[in-house]
């Protein structure tokens, strides 16, 4: 196929096969993000059994999910300075990427007791994840050009829709079998990693990059990229750490009398964010980037304000909250990556993207390890602890405005900002 081909194509000029295959490869990069990320949440969604045979306290409990976030940071970090993501063809690193991961949760279910080796694991399991998520939007982009946010968001929303499984897996036969869960989210990954292996690179994909140690300097110094991602790491300060209490939070409503209600109440609210992330990413392409992230952290920043004054309501009033809820948290992620493909330079933007969710990623771990502190040692109580989350998406916010306002805008969902 030659360039004026794949140019028409993405312009929406051509018909027939070579558009199908666009869809294609967007559908099996899609679904291969979504059975990888069920290793994500895997030992959290059965974090209540382990909890009770280990004898574990709160902050205990917490790092099965941070220590899956320290090794996504560290294991990104370490991409981004080896430039893996640009220098290894992204369908092969995220294939053995995601059966590392596999593997790691397998050990846990079959062969482990104790926290340590638990929690050696799961940053184990962190670490590979780190080279599927960056290099699965990177595949996702190769193939799309005007309508990249919708792509790429439908990456993040497959993403979420896969964060939010284990929990599934618990509430239609895992309470009370752990195993059962980390065994399904193994087998899940593996399948991921073979459809992955199915795409092959776009027409905008990049070729491969040579090692560079210069290229992270350079994301730095570029202020629209920096301002993007301000954007993201205030998002991400607010992200995982309510989708990691949920379930304790909704075990605390008055409306939610057992394990198994909670776990589904929080699938649908995860998985939700699945829609949320494809829908922002359709609107971002026409109304502007800047436009759809502000609405969306605005939104669900101020569902963690008024946590709180849901705690009591009945389900008919709780439900709503939480789906808005889970429908707005994630909706702006994809789009703070489509900015950085779109700000950062083509032939590093995969380096680009590591370096993004290194830095948010960490940040998470500090959020996560917080909310118990605040809600339980301190006596804030779920209204407290989720209202200091809300800082996050209004510096995120400040920073999206910041960028509209700038030059770089330009540059973004083709001049719309």
């Amino acid at each position: 196929m030659d360039a004026s081909t794949a140019d028409a194509d993405t312009t929406g000029a051509a018909t027939g096969w070579w558009r199908l295959t666009r869809w294609r490869a967007l559908g099996l990069v899609a679904a291969a993000e979504l059975l990888a990320m069920s290793l994500w949440f895997s030992a959290t969604a059965v974090a209540p059994e382990i909890a009770a045979a280990w004898g574990l306290t709160p902050g205990e409990t917490g790092l099965l999910t941070s220590a899956v976030q320290v090794g996504f940071v560290v294991g990104a970090l370490l991409s981004a300075a080896l430039t893996l993501s640009d220098a290894v063809p992204p369908r092969y690193l995220f294939a053995a990427s995601t059966a590392a991961g596999a593997g790691a949760t397998a050990i846990l279910a079959a062969a482990v007791d104790t926290l340590l080796p638990a929690v050696a694991l799961r940053f184990l399991t962190g670490v590979a994840l780190a080279g599927a998520y960056p290099p699965g939007m990177k595949i996702a982009a190769g193939w799309f050009d005007e309508a990249r946010g919708l792509a790429i968001g439908t990456v993040v929303g497959a993403l979420t829709v896969g964060s939010a499984l284990p929990h599934l897996l618990r509430a239609v036969g895992g309470v009370g079998r752990p195993r059962v869960v980390l065994f399904g989210a193994a087998g899940l990954a593996l399948v991921g990693a073979g459809l992955v292996l199915l795409v092959r690179p776009g027409p905008h994909q990049a070729p491969a990059a040579p090692f560079d140690p210069a290229a992270v300097r350079r994301v730095l110094s570029d202020r629209g990229t920096s301002l993007a991602n301000l954007g993201y790491f205030g998002h991400m300060w607010e992200l995982y750490a309510v989708w990691t209490w949920l379930p304790a939070y909704l075990l605390a409503a008055t409306a939610v009398e057992t394990d198994g209600l909670a776990s589904l109440l929080t699938f649908a609210t995860i998985a939700v964010g699945g829609v949320g992330a494809v829908a922002a990413g359709l609107s971002a392409d026409r109304l502007g980037r800047t436009t759809v992230t502000s609405a969306a952290m605005v939104t669900s920043g101020s569902a963690s304000l008024l946590a709180w004054a849901v705690l009591g309501s009945p389900l008919f009033l709780l439900v709503p909250f939480l789906l808005v809820w889970g429908l707005t948290i994630v909706a702006d992620s994809a789009q703070f990556s489509a900015a950085v493909t779109e700000l950062a330079d083509p032939a590093y933007v995969g380096t680009a993207l590591t370096f993004q969710t290194a830095v948010g990623f960490l940040l998470t771990t500090v959020s996560i390890q917080l909310v118990p502190v605040l809600q339980g040692t301190l006596g804030l109580g779920w209204g407290g602890a989720f209202a200091t989350l809300a800082v996050g998406p209004a510096i995120g916010t400040l920073a999206m405005r910041r960028l509209k306002a700038s030059p770089d805008a330009a540059k973004l969902a083709g001049g719309r900002g």
